[in-house]
């Protein structure tokens, strides 16, 4: 909306500001932190409200749960979105296709998330909407997101274009936009084709589903996707500038920097939420908040042609997600557990460690993991 001022430059140099991604990012910080201070509070009245017994805890799970975070609301997630939401909008260029690609994914997730956290709230039960239901409306809505990044990515390449054809053709043939950038090397993609629609796929489901897995104590999960997110807004704004990515030998997607201003209102909105979600927290992400933030950071990723550097920055959610996967393998192998519980930091929780310890120290370990993911830019 306010990136139109820019146009107005030549009337008044003031308004040239709104033509830099940098100024329009850290003005969707500040609104969407505001907006967060703004509705939080009512919100969480509301859903506390309305929801009575609040989010059921897993009586399988640690002990100290049952007393601690019992009656305490779920769907926190929203104060997230409408944040999110009202800074986006605002900040952002609203004619940018990847745009509109990643908020499909982040508010189509969202809107799956709340079916199943509406799900466990009523029926007052961990389990919420069926596995493959879910599964299944994740990959639709990662497909259309996929198409939608990967026509924009098409259109802008004066290479492909200059072909002929037309994009279904393109994106059968193949090309830079239908290959993955490897990380540490230089110009060496792995060409996929027409099959780079379902590795985009899967790599957007899985951060959905990885970060689900991984919000499981008080702030948790929302510090490592703000860690995540504030990497990815750097490696966005700079794969979207030809001169810097020709300097660093990354792939240059043109147009594609602007989902830093969407990040940026991610990360304004998640210190919001955090303010009500630090321990002990006032309100719980639930997956309304969680699979919207996961599928976004993976989509960012694969319009930024970073899909593999997302696993590296993401590693913490990758460790989350591998823990429950080894969990399961083995169990229905051998009837015995590798780790005392999963997701893993259940594990560390069976161990003895409080709370406030594991998270600040997951919360180090994604620092680690975000600082060895922006090394690859230069690491070629």
């Amino acid at each position: 909306m306010l990136p139109f001022l820019g146009s107005l430059d030549e009337q008044n140099q003031l308004f040239n500001l709104f033509n830099y991604i940098t100024f329009r990012t850290g003005g969707a910080i500040v609104t969407a932190i505001f907006f967060a201070f703004l509705i939080g509070k009512p919100l969480i009245d509301w859903l506390r409200l309305k929801q009575g017994k609040g989010q059921p805890i897993r009586e399988d799970g640690p002990e100290g749960h049952l007393l601690t975070k019992k009656g305490t609301p779920t769907m926190g997630g929203f104060i997230i979105l409408f944040s999110l939401a009202f800074a986006a909008l605002l900040w952002s260029d609203l004619t940018n296709p990847y745009v509109w690609a990643v908020l499909l994914v982040t508010f189509g997730f969202g809107a799956v998330g709340f079916i199943d956290d509406f799900s466990k709230v009523t029926k007052q039960k961990a389990d919420g909407l069926s596995s493959k239901v879910r599964l299944l409306l994740e990959f639709l809505i990662a497909f259309a997101a996929t198409l939608i990044m990967l026509a924009a990515q098409w259109s802008s390449d004066p290479e492909m274009t200059a072909r002929g054809g037309q994009f279904w053709q393109a994106l059968i043939e193949g090309g830079d936009f239908t290959s993955v950038a490897l990380p540490f090397f230089k110009d060496l993609m792995i060409p996929l084709g027409a099959g780079f629609v379902f590795f985009a796929m899967f790599v957007i489901v899985g951060a959905g589903n990885a970060v689900n897995m991984t919000d499981g104590l008080d702030g948790l999960a929302i510090v490592p996707v703000m860690i995540a997110g504030a990497a990815f807004a750097m490696i966005a704004y700079l794969v979207g500038r030809a001169d810097y990515s020709e300097y660093l030998g990354i792939n240059h997607v043109r147009g594609v920097g602007e989902l830093s201003v969407l990040l940026g209102a991610l990360l304004g909105s998640g210190l919001g939420f955090l303010w009500y979600n630090a321990p002990p927290a006032r309100v719980f992400m639930g997956d309304t908040g969680s699979l919207a933030l996961g599928g976004m950071l993976g989509s960012v990723a694969v319009a930024a042609k970073h899909e593999i550097v997302l696993a590296i920055i993401g590693g913490l959610f990758v460790a989350e997600a591998l823990s429950v996967m080894i969990q399961v393998g083995y169990y229905k192998m051998t009837k015995k557990r590798v780790f005392l519980m999963a997701p893993i930091h259940h594990h560390f929780e069976k161990l003895g460690w409080k709370e406030p310890t594991i998270v600040i120290r997951f919360w180090i370990v994604s620092v680690i993991f975000a600082l060895i993911g922006l090394a690859t830019l230069k690491l070629r």
